[in-house]
């Protein structure tokens, strides 16, 4: 077994772009378990809860810092009708889910159970309105009942309901996949709706609004062009028309097809490589998509929002097909930690990601199980990283002695190693990724332009990539101290050797010297 051996060159006294909070945003659809059980378990229920929402959840995700919470959906967004969701819960009329389960949605958690949840958290809520099923009438009204101080129909409306003050609510998809679920329009079609909801979706007061237009799937660039189109010309030197703020794009990893995703806990060690190589692929297409708004938006000043995104196995045998109930490896943490290095990278264009889901939902941060509450792999990367949070990045340059990279069977190559640097209030934090399913990585950490105090690690690993939390055993994969694998070199003190066991994640924290 050959150990990977590299150099991690960080430049500590050459600053670049922001890393905006906000790329560590989570999203909460109605699907199967992720609101009802997952946050919300009623007013009734003898589960610890503040009006009906989980306590325990809230406590675990504040531990986070996160940043923002995107609801309704989702492909549910663009069939959910906002005023169903308001007033006495007794008469708020019922519906059907009908992309996720057929099932019966009681309306009980709606917009002001939404806003509640936010304000427990600490986090900006991100509403995804209605372009598929709804009218622009109907969104305009639902900002005008958030944001509005005063007096309107709206305003009247939502303090007959218990609200007197507005809420802040700065960000509003227009739409959701109108590619797909939410409407399957053309991109010329969703182009000209999205200018015409936006112009209704108004600034009421100081609340301006950051509008996040419905992009593309993957690596559909003629979509993200043709939004483009509406706001700027190729080349242009004015800024961009200001109908929306921001572009959204999907993407998930999976190692199989749509019809066989594979299995979120059985996989092998081919399997977990194909894993890895579709995890890596996000930064081409963040580039491709940034590439085509460099062409209207050379300044930047129109973001790109990856507000879902992680990874999608089939369901947990015995489970409701339609609730999207998958286990959470350590193998998905290390998706989760390469995706966050992709991320930084592009801070310059990307402002938001929303992993899919928080709560018993695809990729979540947590998993329920009636009173019993386990945190996942994916959940300790993110609180290993929040660091990150709204702090400068800085350029690395990882050059590989031996080993780092392998050969997949399609003949091209995966890098096994990941590493991504930011500073912040005076530290310094490292974050790296050994994803070689066997050897270890040696990774020498030479830092130029500044000098650190003593550094302190953490790692998260296991025995093997298909390790799991669960009620039984939540601390299967857990972040531990790791001080006994960084190395100094007295000779050289910008020099930092950090030894990574296989398939691990970790990060380096430091104080920045004078």
């Amino acid at each position: 077994m050959t150990t990977t051996r590299g150099t991690a060159i960080v430049n500590l006294d050459i600053e670049g772009p922001t890393i905006s909070r906000h790329l560590y945003g989570h999203f909460a659809e109605h699907l199967g378990a992720c609101i009802y059980g997952g946050f919300y378990v009623g007013e009734d229920s003898e589960i610890p809860h503040e009006g009906g929402i989980r306590l325990d959840v809230v406590e675990a995700l504040r531990a986070l810092e996160i940043p923002n919470l995107r609801w309704p959906g989702g492909c549910f967004a663009d069939e959910y009708h906002w005023k169903d969701g308001i007033g006495p819960k007794e008469s708020r009329p019922r519906m059907v889910n009908t992309h996720w389960g057929d099932v019966e949605e009681n309306n009980h958690f709606g917009t002001h159970e939404f806003l509640a949840l936010c304000e427990l958290l600490g986090a900006e809520p991100y509403i995804s309105g209605n372009v598929g099923s709804g009218t622009v009438q109907e969104m305009s009204e639902w900002v005008e009942y958030l944001t509005r101080d005063g007096d309107s129909p709206m305003v009247r409306l939502r303090k007959a309901n218990g609200r007197d003050e507005p809420w802040r609510v700065r960000f509003w998809g227009i739409g959701n996949e109108t590619w797909g679920c939410g409407g399957n329009m053309r991109a010329e079609y969703y182009a000209d709706l999205a200018r015409q909801y936006a112009t209704y979706c108004r600034d009421h007061g100081d609340n301006t609004l950051y509008r996040i237009a419905s992009g593309a799937s993957d690596n559909d660039l003629a979509w993200t062009e043709t939004l483009m189109k509406q706001i700027s010309c190729p080349g242009c030197e004015f800024t961009p028309k200001n109908f929306f703020q921001a572009l959204s794009l999907h993407y998930y990893t999976m190692a199989g097809t749509w019809e066989a995703k594979g299995s979120a806990t059985e996989f092998d060690t081919d399997t977990y490589y194909r894993t890895l190589a579709a995890a890596r692929r996000i930064d081409r297409i963040i580039t491709g998509h940034s590439t085509v708004m460099d062409l209207y938006d050379p300044l930047r000043t129109v973001g790109l929002v990856l507000d879902e995104w992680g990874t999608w196995w089939d369901v947990e045998p015995g489970t409701n097909p339609g609730f999207l109930f998958q286990q959470n490896t350590l193998r998905d943490a290390l998706v989760a930690g390469v995706h966050f290095d992709i991320f930084h990278k592009h801070a310059g264009r990307l402002v938001m990601a929303n992993i899919a889901q928080t709560v018993n939902v695809l990729q979540a941060m947590i998993l329920t199980d009636e009173d019993r509450l386990v945190r996942t792999p994916t959940y300790h990367v993110f609180e290993m990283n929040k660091g990150h949070q709204d702090a400068t990045s800085l350029p690395v340059h990882l050059k590989l002695a031996a080993g780092g990279s392998h050969a997949l069977p399609d003949g091209k190559e995966l890098d096994t190693l990941s590493v991504s640097a930011s500073t912040k209030d005076g530290a310094l934090l490292i974050s790296l990724s050994n994803l070689d399913a066997d050897a270890p990585a040696e990774v020498t950490l030479d830092l130029r332009g500044g000098s650190v105090g003593t550094p302190t690690a953490r790692l998260l690993t296991a025995d093997r990539p298909q390790v799991f939390n669960s009620p039984q055993d939540p601390d299967a994969v857990a972040p531990r101290p790791w001080d006994e694998g960084l190395r100094t070199d007295p000779d050289r003190p910008g020099l930092l050797t950090v030894t990574l066991p296989a398939h691990s994640f970790a990060t380096v924290r430091a104080p920045i010297a004078g």
